[in-house]
Formats: structure tokens, sequence, C-alpha cells
């Protein structure tokens, strides 16, 4: 197999999540769970004999030293193979939006490669590579929709019901590291249990993270009362500034403010690349 084609990369939308806790090295415990969404970016990948890795963006331009070409270094360095990749990425996913599409973005390169490499590493092989890139790297590697806990390393399989929602995506982005350092952030949140989340999918618990990023970013504010008037509950996604709303009708996307992206999503039962690696 020289290339591969048409790889899929979705994001993701956080149901709710809650910080009930601090370890003593500073990382924030959590409680959330993660869902795939059916917007996506797409990469093709080409096999390269010389070793090098290289990427070409066909749409939004990605700084050098992404996620993608991380990966892909990471796999050859943990693998010793002395094969390289040449990494086409149609970027859709807006970033800093809490909705991780670098994370996915590098779960599937890692998926890919692993294939066109014919390295046959297994899937807790991939995890352990992923989460040294970052902590939701192993949870789109996963395959599957799931309950998160500890600092995000901890994940078990959850069943989500089929449903449509309306992501908005404000002009302005938010760095994580931001948020999880501002001296007002909620960090007592009482742990949930996962029946309380499976009586009220959709309506379970808050995003803690929300109401710091509404000061420090007035746009998810407005996003917010923008799904409100049309008589949506909405709520942030992740670190932001991406919010969401379950909707049961064709919602009409055109009278959004400013230039928000907005777009209609379908949840995914399961990851595209599910399988890929066991």
């Amino acid at each position: 197999m020289k290339s591969i084609y048409d790889i899929c990369a979705p994001a993701k939308l956080n149901l709710f999540l809650h910080i009930v806790g601090r370890r003593p090295d500073g990382y924030h415990l959590l409680e959330s769970v993660f869902m795939l969404i059916d917007w996506s970016d797409t990469l093709h990948v080409e096999l390269r004999q010389d070793g090098q890795i290289s990427r070409e963006d066909l749409s939004t331009p990605l700084p050098p030293n992404d996620l993608i070409v991380r990966a892909a270094q990471a796999l050859q360095q943990a693998s010793g193979t002395s094969y390289g990749a040449h990494i086409c990425i149609d970027k859709q996913i807006p970033a800093q939006a809490g909705m991780g599409g670098g994370s996915s973005d590098a779960a599937s390169t890692l998926l890919a490669l692993n294939r066109l490499w014919g390295l046959n590493l297994s899937l807790a092989s991939l995890k352990a590579i992923g989460l040294k890139l970052g902590a939701d790297v192993p949870f789109f590697l996963g395959g599957h929709n799931a309950w998160v806990t500890g600092i995000g390393e901890i994940m078990t399989p959850v069943e989500v019901p089929s449903a449509r929602f309306v992501v908005v995506k404000p002009n302005q982005g938010l760095e994580t590291q931001r948020i999880f350092s501002h001296p007002d952030l909620k960090r007592d949140t009482k742990s949930a249990i996962l029946s309380g989340f499976a009586a009220d999918a959709f309506g379970f618990g808050q995003n803690d993270l929300q109401s710091v990023a509404e000061k420090l970013c007035p746009e998810i504010s407005q996003a917010l009362d923008w799904l409100k008037t049309s008589g949506l509950t909405g709520r942030m996604t992740g670190s932001g500034s991406a919010v969401f709303a379950q909707t049961l009708h064709n919602f009409e996307t055109r009278s959004a403010p400013g230039s928000f992206q907005v777009r209609l999503c379908n949840n995914l039962p399961a990851h595209p690349l599910q399988g890929w690696a066991v």
C-alpha cells in the first residue's frame, strides 16, 4: 500500500465538563463525556521512502510543527521505521474551539501511518504514544464515545442517543491554560455518577469552565444568547470557544451573529477508523 486517502478525523463535544479537584502537581481532576460528531478534518497520506515527514495544507494553514507532524515523528521514533510520509490535510474543524481538532488529527495520523508503514502496533501502544502528544489523543484513538475521568486519561465507553446539534464557533479563540489558571475557576464540583448522566444525556451537569471563559471571551456569551433567542439552551464545549445545543428541527443558521461559524452536526456512534488497531 503506497497511500491512504480520505482519512476522517472527527471533532468532539463535551456534553458536560466538571472540575472535581486538583492534584498536588497542579493537574485538574475532570469528569466529562466526550462525544464524537461529524464535523471532521480529512487527511491523505502517501508513503515516502526517504524517511522524511512532510505536510501539505489543502485549506487552513497550520503551524509547521503541528500535532500531525509531531505524531508522525513520534511514531517513527517509537517504531524505528525507515519510512516517511507526505500528509495532506483539509482542515475544517476550527482551532481553539474546545472540539479537539488537533488531537483528532494526531490520532488519525497515528492510525493511518501504523497501517501504511506496516507496523501493526497495538491500540494500547498507539495510545501510549498519543498521550505524550496530548491528553485528548487517546480518546480519538479509542474509537468510542466515553465517560472521561482523572486528568483525562481514564475512559469508559458510553452509549449516547443519536441526536442533532447546532455548533457555533465565535471568531475569537481561547487558550486552555488561560482558563485553568484563572483564580475564579470552580474546582470543587461534586463527583457525578454514570447513571445520573444516562438519565439525561444532553441536559446533565454543566461546563465548569464556561463562566470563566465568558469573562475572557465575550463572544461566547453572544453565541449562547443567539441560541437562546432561537429557543435553544446552549453550552460551551471543552475550554471553548465553541458552544452547542441539541436541536430537533431544521435549525436556521443564516442569522448567526457576525461571521461566527455555524454548523448542524450529528453525533457519531463510533469513530470512522474504529478497528484500525486492536
